[in-house]
């Protein structure tokens, strides 16, 4: 069954995380860079939209139990293999020649909150959910590219409050800083608001490919670039 799917409606495709706490791993990355392959080849979509279909939970991030499972077995290529595959999924919301528009519907944790990063705007509910970077509780250092991510969507002086505390943040903390588009009052809104904004887009793809390109060539270099360096030798955990 797959854990991500999609659908179109009018020129807006919906791409749905919808494994519950939608926790990431390899399977994840592969049924993600699926979805966005099909939704890319059918040339009337116009934006798309990535949002769950839990009724509390965007994406809690990576299966961390996954990992240790993986790594307990020895098959310690299929952690490199997800790694890589995640840095894939984000470059490819990066430049994916269409708008795309997180609708956090509710908890955005760790790889989560980054994924939503990815995308080129966001809205959240206000209701329910928080968006926060747990990994100095659970000690999981962001990698390179992940902390490059993060800053082009939030601020300097709020990411670094939220890395450092762990803070959880609500989608009024994320209004106000200028994270999101808009935060909304509920679930109804949040997908009204989302449709209505993504509906208004009908840009040729090549322009936006070209602009995506340009604007996070340095972002795209440093997981490129870096990245491997923790993955390649799988320095994912402080030991401390």
């Amino acid at each position: 069954m797959a854990v991500v799917k999609w659908k179109k409606q009018d020129t807006v495709a919906i791409v749905s995380m919808c494994n519950a706490a939608n926790r990431m791993n390899k399977i994840f990355a592969q049924d993600l860079t699926l979805c966005l392959d099909q939704v890319e080849a059918d040339t009337q979509v116009k934006a798309m939209i990535l949002t769950a279909t839990d009724e509390k939970n965007f994406s809690q991030g990576v299966d961390v139990e996954w990992i240790g499972e993986r790594l307990a077995a020895k098959q310690r290529q299929d952690v490199i293999d997800f790694m890589y595959g995640m840095n894939d999924v984000f470059k490819r919301l990066l430049l994916f020649p269409l708008p795309v528009i997180a609708a956090i519907n509710g908890h955005a944790f760790g790889n989560g909150a980054i994924l939503s990063c990815a995308c080129d705007f966001r809205f959240m509910r206000k209701d329910k959910g928080f968006f926060c970077f747990p990994e100095v509780d659970v000690r999981i250092p962001l990698l390179p590219g992940m902390v490059a991510l993060v800053r082009k969507a939030v601020p300097e002086y709020m990411f670094n409050h939220m890395l450092l505390s762990g803070r959880r943040m609500t989608a009024g903390d994320l209004g106000t800083s200028n994270v999101l588009v808009k935060a909304c009052e509920n679930q109804e809104e949040l997908m009204t608001d989302a449709m209505a904004f993504a509906a208004g887009f009908d840009k040729k793809r090549g322009i936006f490919r070209e602009l995506k390109k340009r604007i996070h060539r340095e972002l795209i270099q440093i997981m490129d670039e870096q990245d491997p360096e923790f993955i390649d030798t799988l320095n994912l955990f402080a030991t401390e």
